[in-house]
């Protein structure tokens, strides 16, 4: 039976790594791998061509899909219209509407890019990283939150950090699911020396700790793993963490393995239904000189295939024709080093669908 992928290009670089993402997937088509390709507007696209960053039909197609594909969304080109109908409001109501609780973002350094990292080689070397992110909670969507007036007259900003303990557990079983096919180490960082929410969220996780023996759990505050990412960053195995402490941890941990370019990331729901796109932002001060590296994006569809297709095989072989390519010293502006070969976005995505086929 066809399996359905719904494109979404998004906005800035997103339609230029996206053609190369694209261009793998009808390579894996050609040998025999069994998906529609639908494709749909999000982000400030969708908002210049109908006044909303997620089109009604946009959400119908990804609630009908088996997998969402997602570019980049966002730029200072909307940033002056109200806050509501911003790109990032469509990638944050994409992720709530279909349940996308679970955000994978490994950090793992291809052993051709250690002198692309802003460490020492013998820092990094051998870096392999999964970040487990909290997507639907916390900070982010926590009520109730905007600007007011106070009676003073002097304006004030809220937001609310909220998170149940059902959403706790459920991110920790799969931080530990995750482990006990890695290292079976999982660190969750929290601020629970100050913070009530996560406080709670420390308690939840040790709780479900006891049902995988096999694992390892520590715990860190958040200020502290990031010092730890940079000072020592193969002591992580498996990091479970809030909605923003993540999104900031993974950015961080991204530029251990020479540039953000380079990583992919997974949203899944119970059913491991997934969407799937780079780390990356839109990069409009680069957008539409096919310079951007479309590898991260190639690389997520390689994490689509593993955890919503479940074809490990194919998604094995998408990573090693990346590692072919950058063994053959073919790079990006973002990862060129000296004696290398530089390359633009098309080139590289060329370069991976050549080696898929060989």
């Amino acid at each position: 039976m066809s399996r359905k992928v719904l494109v979404l290009p998004g906005d800035g670089i997103g339609p230029e790594i996206m053609a190369e993402a694209v261009r793998v997937l009808e390579s894996l088509q050609h040998g025999g791998l069994d998906i529609e390709l639908v494709h749909a507007l999000v982000g400030g696209a969708a908002y210049d061509a109908a006044g909303t960053p997620l089109p009604a039909e946009t959400l119908r197609l990804a609630r009908e899909a088996d997998a969402v594909l997602l570019g980049a969304v966002g730029g200072p080109k909307w940033e002056s219209i109200d806050i509501a109908l911003r790109p990032e409001k469509g990638l944050l109501g994409l992720r709530s509407e279909l349940g996308l609780f679970a955000n994978l973002r490994p950090a793992v350094l291809f052993p051709q890019l250690a002198s692309a990292s802003t460490l020492r080689a013998e820092v990094v070397a051998g870096l392999d990283i999964m970040i487990v992110r909290e997507l639907t909670g916390g900070i982010y969507f926590g009520q109730p939150r905007g600007v007011r007036v106070r009676a003073d007259g002097e304006r004030e900003g809220i937001n609310t950090l909220v998170y149940r303990e059902s959403e706790i557990s459920r991110i920790a079983r799969v931080a530990f699911e995750i482990a006990m096919k890695r290292g079976r180490r999982v660190c969750s960082v929290d601020k629970a020396n100050v913070l009530e929410c996560t406080g709670l969220w420390r308690e939840v996780v040790t709780t479900v700790g006891r049902d995988y023996p096999e694992v390892a759990l520590t715990h860190m505050y958040v200020d502290n793993a990031a010092m730890q990412l940079v000072r020592a960053p193969r002591q992580f195995d498996v990091i479970v963490t809030t909605n923003m402490f993540g999104d900031i941890l993974s950015d961080e941990a991204a530029m251990l393995t020479g540039s953000i370019g380079m990583l992919p990331s997974a949203s899944l729901d119970a059913a491991r239904k997934g969407m799937y796109e780079p780390i990356h932002g839109s990069a409009p001060d680069i957008a539409g000189r096919g310079v951007a590296n479309p590898l991260g994006t190639i690389l997520s569809v390689a994490m689509m295939l593993r955890y919503t297709f479940e074809r490990a095989d194919l998604a094995l072989r998408v990573e090693r024709a990346v590692e072919a390519v950058l063994a053959r010293g073919l790079r990006t502006a973002d990862i060129y080093t000296d004696g290398c070969t530089r390359v633009g976005t098309a080139e590289m995505g060329a370069a991976v669908a050549a080696a898929l086929d060989s």
